[in-house]
């Protein structure tokens, strides 16, 4: 976790930023993520310069060896004058890194292809080298940490995007990864995957609880081939690649992809599936997949997702999705036909509803988080239902720490079915039969099955309440005649 200092020192450099006209905090965040990247890709050619030095063979350098590729190393230009490393930046790094690696090119320089540098003064530059420098130098000692850091950051992104795209609080993903508890032979995958958070969730659940066992083929597939990625925004894109090459995954398999369209052929190819899928989105009908109708014949994005999560999945697969309460019991054909789908043809596990404050401030929409596995035979005994309440943080905009959270009671419980069976619909969860789902119309809101207790009130006589009424007047003239008194005085 990050000390209070070190977000101190981070909202310095973010101060300086905005102070030298970067208001944008996507820009903000892309700007710092160029000079993370720029700074790591010395680190990196420092240690394979030490593995030389103690004559353990050669490795390929990154930068070019002569005094121009050498000026472009962040340990040698840092302390140069500010003017000298804008004008290096400008004219030397920045088109230096959009080619690096040439064709054989990492997720992030990729993307790095239209990056622009736009860092408006040799000033601000200086500042951000500088406090950039401080950090990972006396306060970042580990990939956890830098990994924390970045995550900060990101929180600073208040703002949703055009498509209904908001960034899921790290504890909800947290949660929804230990729910599907993925191994480290899965391949996981998320369709809209923003700033990789879900990626990276489920990276930091594999390293601490399989870390001390893992083999050396399973740690290759970790860096690489495990996590999978797709959106169609080019800056989330950089940033989501970056995010996961800070915890340890080298080779993400990221790429510019619109999931829902025709040119998105992939199908059973994954174990596990995360997301939190755009809500307000429609698509143009020509673009939709045809085999994504025959589910949801529709052009809403949050039944679309749904339907091509199906899709994506290998039969066992298991998705822990995030959807709008109106996918829950919407009244429209394909609202009915996708809930039925999961319903009859796979295994709908859960359906833990959410509090409409667990997207402050990005948005008050009520959510639910519907988790399944695909079968293609069915499954569905009984679904369990939650009714979350709270997730250890105020449900206003400022969305403070607070001691009530049900999320350790929904794991506990989520893992633990044999207890749920005698649980009744006036609890906090419970279990509803696929009959009772079906007569319902595979409604899926708890709202439907959740019974409420009222308690009977009981009140006094009307002759009682008019007498503790006078009693009252008494007192309250009599308080009054002793404060004339006092104002006569």
């Amino acid at each position: 976790m990050l000390t209070g200092e070190v977000r101190n020192k981070v909202d310095k450099i973010w101060s300086d930023m905005w102070a030298g006209g970067i208001s944008n905090p996507l820009t903000v965040i892309e700007q710092l993520t160029y000079l993370m990247f720029i700074r790591s890709l010395d680190e990196k050619e420092l240690e394979r310069e030490s593995f030389e030095a103690l004559g353990a063979g050669s490795k390929d350098k990154l930068f070019p060896q002569d005094e121009e590729g050498q000026s472009m190393r962040w340990s040698r230009f840092k302390t140069m004058d500010a003017r000298l490393i804008f004008e290096l930046m400008g004219t030397k790094i920045f088109p230096f890194i959009k080619t690096l690696n040439g064709e054989n090119a990492s997720a992030f320089s990729r993307y790095m292809q239209d990056a622009m540098f736009l860092i408006p003064t040799p000033q601000v530059l200086q500042k951000m080298i500088t406090g950039l420098d401080e950090l990972y130098e006396h306060d970042i000692q580990n990939l956890d940490m830098q990994g924390d850091l970045y995550e900060y950051m990101l929180g600073k992104l208040a703002t949703s995007g055009q498509n209904g795209q908001f960034r899921t609080p790290k504890h909800i993903r947290d949660m929804m990864v230990r729910l599907l508890a993925p191994a480290p032979d899965d391949k996981i995958c998320d369709p809209a995957c923003g700033t990789a958070g879900f990626l990276v969730s489920s990276a930091e659940y594999i390293r601490e609880k399989y870390e001390a066992e893992m083999t050396g083929e399973q740690w290759e597939h970790f860096a690489g081939d495990m996590f999978h990625g797709y959106d169609t925004d080019r800056t989330m894109l950089r940033l989501s690649a970056m995010n996961l090459m800070l915890h340890s995954i080298t080779q993400p398999q990221i790429d510019y992809v619109d999931s829902v369209s025709k040119q998105n052929n992939i199908a059973s190819a994954y174990d596990v599936i995360l997301a939190n899928p755009p809500f307000t989105g429609t698509v143009d009908a020509e673009s939709i997949h045809d085999n994504l109708k025959l589910i949801a014949a529709t052009k809403k994005t949050e039944l679309l997702f749904v339907a091509l999560f199906l899709r994506m999945l290998r039969k066992g697969g298991r998705c822990a999705c995030i959807v709008p309460d109106g996918v829950l019991f919407g009244t429209t054909k394909a609202h009915k036909t996708l809930r039925k789908e999961l319903v009859e043809n796979h295994q709908l596990q859960a359906v833990i509803s959410m509090p409409s404050g667990v997207f402050k401030p990005y948005a008050g929409v009520s959510t639910a988080i519907l988790v399944f596995t695909k079968t293609g035979a069915g499954g569905t005994d009984k679904v369990w239902f939650y009714d979350m309440k709270a997730d250890g943080y105020s449900l206003d905009d400022k969305r403070s720490p607070i001691a009530v959270n049900d999320i350790p009671d929904i794991l506990a419980r989520f893992h633990n079915m044999d207890g749920e069976k005698d649980r009744k619909p006036t609890e906090s969860s419970f279990l509803i039969g696929k009959s009772a789902i079906e007569a319902n119309d595979y409604d899926l809101s708890i709202n439907r099955y959740k019974e409420v207790v009222y308690e009977r009130v009981e009140y006094d006589a009307p002759a009682v309440i008019m007498s503790r009424l006078d009693k009252l007047s008494l007192d309250i003239a009599s308080k009054t005649e002793e404060l004339r008194g006092l104002l006569g005085e």
